[in-house]
C-alpha cells in the first residue's frame, strides 16, 4: 500500500494532543495515549456491523462501529483512521499482518472496548475542518491478520455561510414488516449531507407482536424471539438491525442524526412507564428504561449526555453554518406525562361516555401536562433567541410526535356497509375508530395534541425569539405537511410529517380510499395527507426557502422495488416570518 503516513491523515499529527485531552470516547479505556502501538487480539474478529457516523458539527463527529470477537476473549483494542480522500481508507484493506501493533498513534486514534459494552466502539473525533468530507474506517489486528471495516462517509457542518443543506428525514423502521429499501434508496442518492432519524430505529415486540405475521412470509424474525426487555435483550434486537445490508449502507453513506421515540424502549413510553411495559411481570419500568438508554447509547452514533445530566437527556443542538440550527428533542422518557386516551371513555356506561370524552378533552390543556420537561423547554427557548441573534435563517425540530393540531374526519359518513365489514375483516379494532370518527375528535392523543399547554409554551418560546420553526416529525407511518398556528391563530411554523421506512401506515391497516382528501378537508392546517405507501422526506435548506419532497419506495416486501416523489412542498423565508405551505 502507499505510505498513508504522508497522506491526508493530516489531523492525526497536528491534532493529535487536542484528541488526547478532549475527546472522549465511550469505548473501554483512554483515547490517544502516547503508546506507540495497539496490542493484537489474541481471537478472529469481524465488524459484522458496518460503521456510522453521527453528531457532526463544524470540527467533530462521532465514529461508531463494533467488533464482533468470535468468542469472548476479554479487551481488544484497535485503530480509527481517517482522511480527506477516500483512496487512504480503501488502501487500508492491504495492511499486513503484524503493521496495527507498529504504526505510532499520531497517524490513528488508538480505542479499546471489552464485553462491558458489548464490544461497540464509540469515538469523538475533533479538530476537523468545517464542510468537509471525510472517510473512515476501524481496523483491528487478531491472530489471521489486519481485519479493517467497510469504509464510511461523515461530512462536517459549515462554520459559516448560507450555502443549501440537504437530508433524508427518517423513521419507524420495523425489522419484520418488510425489507429497508428506503435505508438502500437513501444509500444510492450522492446529493445526501445528512440523514435524521426521528425515532423507532426499532421495535420491542417479539416474534408474536406487531409485524411479525409479514416477517414470517418474507423471512423476517425477530431476535430474541421474545419481547426485549433486559440490557442482553436491547443490544441484541440493535445487532440484528446493525446486521441489515441496507441499514448499513446507509449508515455509511452520511453523518446520521438520532433521536428515539418509544419503541427503543415500550410501545407509548412516558417518563414513569409505558403501555407495552406490565411491572407485575417485566419488572421495573425504570430498570427497562434505564437498559433501554444503556443500549442505545452503546449502538447509536450519538453523543453521550453530558456529565452531570440525567441519563436520557439526548436533546442537542447544531448549526449548519448561518444557514440554519438543528435541535434534536426528547420527548419521551425524561419528562413525559402519561398521554390520554379517548379508549377510556369505552370503560364507563354508555350515557356517560362523552362527558367522560369531555372531561378527557380539558386535561390536555392541564398546564402540568409536559412533553419535554422545565428544563427542556428553557433550553429550547433560549436556543431559539441564540439562534436567532446569531443570524440563522431556520430553526429546525427533530421532533417525534406529529405537532400540529388535527381532528379526525367522519369517515363513518362516507362509507358503505360493505366497505365497513371489509375494513373489519382486516382490522377489528377499526370499528372504534371509525364510529368514534363522527364526532370529530382529537386524532392523536398520544401526539402533541394531547399536551396542548406544552405546545403552546414551545409556539410562544418561537415567537419571542421571531424564529422561523420547522419541524420534522415521525411516529404516524404518514406524511404529513402541515402549517402550524398557536392559540391567537398566527402562524408558527411548518411542519413535514415522513412515513415510515417499513411500518404499516393507516392506509395499510384500513384502506379506506377518501381517507387523504378528507383529513385535509376537515383539518386547516393540514396541507398534505398521505396515509399510504412507506418512503422517507428529503429536506432541502436555502437561504430563501425550505422545501421537502415526499419520496416512496413502491414495495418493502421484496428487495426490488423503484422510487418516487409524490409531493413537494416549500415555505419561504420573509422578514422576520416565513410563508405557509405552497405545492411546488
Amino acid at each position: 500500500m502507499r505510505d498513508i503516513s504522508r497522506r491526508r491523515f493530516f489531523y492525526f499529527g497536528a491534532a493529535s494532543s487536542a484528541l488526547a485531552a478532549g475527546c472522549a470516547t465511550q469505548a473501554t479505556g483512554p483515547l490517544g495515549q502516547a503508546e506507540k502501538s495497539v496490542t493484537a487480539f489474541d481471537g478472529e474478529a469481524s465488524f459484522s456491523h458496518g460503521v456510522a457516523a453521527g453528531d457532526a458539527t463544524s470540527d467533530a463527529v462521532i465514529l461508531w462501529s463494533r467488533i464482533s470477537p468470535i468468542a469472548d476473549n476479554g479487551p481488544i483494542q484497535g485503530m480509527v483512521f481517517i482522511s480527506t480522500e477516500a483512496s487512504d481508507i480503501e488502501n487500508l484493506s492491504q495492511l499486513e499482518k503484524g503493521s496495527l501493533t507498529t504504526l505510532p498513534t499520531q497517524r490513528s486514534v488508538v480505542f479499546s472496548t471489552n464485553k462491558d459494552r458489548d464490544y461497540t466502539i464509540k469515538i469523538d473525533v475533533k479538530a476537523l475542518k468545517p464542510a468537509t468530507q471525510y472517510y473512515y474506517a476501524f481496523a483491528v489486528e487478531t491472530v489471521s491478520g489486519v481485519v479493517v471495516s467497510p469504509m464510511g462517509r461523515a461530512k462536517t457542518l459549515p462554520k459559516t455561510g448560507t450555502a443549501p443543506f440537504k437530508a433524508a428525514v427518517v423513521s419507524c423502521s420495523n425489522f419484520p414488516f418488510g425489507f429497508f429499501n428506503v435505508y438502500d434508496a437513501i444509500a444510492k442518492r450522492d446529493d445526501v449531507d445528512a440523514v435524521i432519524h426521528l425515532g423507532d430505529y426499532l421495535y420491542e415486540y417479539g416474534s408474536d407482536g406487531y409485524g411479525s405475521e409479514v416477517g414470517a412470509k418474507i423471512g423476517r424474525i425477530v431476535e430474541p424471539a421474545h419481547e426485549i426487555i433486559s440490557l442482553d435483550d436491547y443490544r441484541k434486537r440493535h445487532a440484528q438491525y446493525k446486521a441489515d445490508e441496507n441499514l448499513q449502507k446507509a449508515h455509511a453513506r452520511a453523518v446520521w442524526y438520532c433521536s428515539w421515540d418509544d419503541h427503543e424502549s415500550a410501545n407509548d413510553s412516558y417518563r414513569t412507564g409505558a403501555q407495552n411495559h406490565q411491572e407485575e411481570t417485566e419488572g421495573p419500568w425504570s430498570t427497562r428504561k434505564t437498559q433501554a438508554i444503556q443500549a442505545y447509547l452503546e449502538w447509536m452514533p450519538v453523543r453521550d449526555p453530558d456529565a452531570g445530566k440525567a441519563l436520557g437527556s439526548i436533546y442537542r443542538g447544531f448549526d449548519i453554518g448561518d444557514l440554519a440550527s438543528l435541535f434534536m428533542l426528547e420527548s419521551r422518557l425524561l419528562a413525559r406525562s402519561i398521554p390520554l386516551s379517548f379508549g377510556d371513555a369505552m370503560a364507563v356506561p354508555e350515557d356517560q361516555r362523552m362527558a367522560k370524552v369531555q372531561e378527557i378533552i380539558a386535561e390536555t390543556m392541564n398546564p402540568e401536562r409536559s412533553m419535554l420537561g422545565d428544563v427542556q423547554e428553557n433550553w429550547l427557548a433560549a436556543e431559539f433567541k441564540r439562534s436567532v441573534s446569531e443570524g440563522k435563517k431556520w430553526q429546525v425540530l427533530g421532533n417525534q410526535v406529529i405537532m400540529a393540531k388535527v381532528k379526525t374526519p367522519n369517515v363513518a359518513a362516507v362509507l358503505s356497509d360493505e366497505q365497513k365489514k371489509a375494513i373489519y375483516a382486516k382490522a377489528p379494532y377499526a370499528e372504534q375508530y371509525i364510529e368514534f370518527s363522527k364526532f370529530g375528535l382529537t386524532w392523536n392523543m398520544d401526539a402533541w395534541d394531547g399536551y396542548v399547554a406544552a405546545r403552546e409554551r414551545l409556539y410562544a418560546s418561537a415567537k419571542s425569539a421571531n424564529a422561523r420553526l420547522v419541524t420534522l416529525t415521525g411516529d404516524t407511518h404518514t406524511a404529513w405537511a402541515n402549517d402550524l398556528h398557536d392559540k391567537d391563530g398566527e402562524l408558527r411554523g411548518v411542519e413535514f410529517g415522513c412515513t415510515s421506512v417499513t411500518s404499516a401506515g393507516l392506509g395499510d391497516i384500513m384502506p379506506i380510499p377518501q381517507i387523504n382528501a378528507l383529513m385535509e378537508e376537515k383539518n386547516d392546517e393540514v396541507r398534505f395527507f398521505d396515509a399510504f405507501g412507506r418512503g422517507y422526506t428529503m429536506l432541502s435548506l436555502s437561504k430563501d426557502a425550505v422545501d421537502a419532497e415526499f419520496v416512496k419506495v413502491s414495495d418493502v416486501y421484496t428487495p426490488e422495488y423503484t422510487v418516487e416523489t409524490v409531493k413537494s412542498m416549500r415555505s419561504t423565508a420573509q422578514d422576520s416570518s416565513m410563508s405557509k405551505l405552497t405545492s411546488l
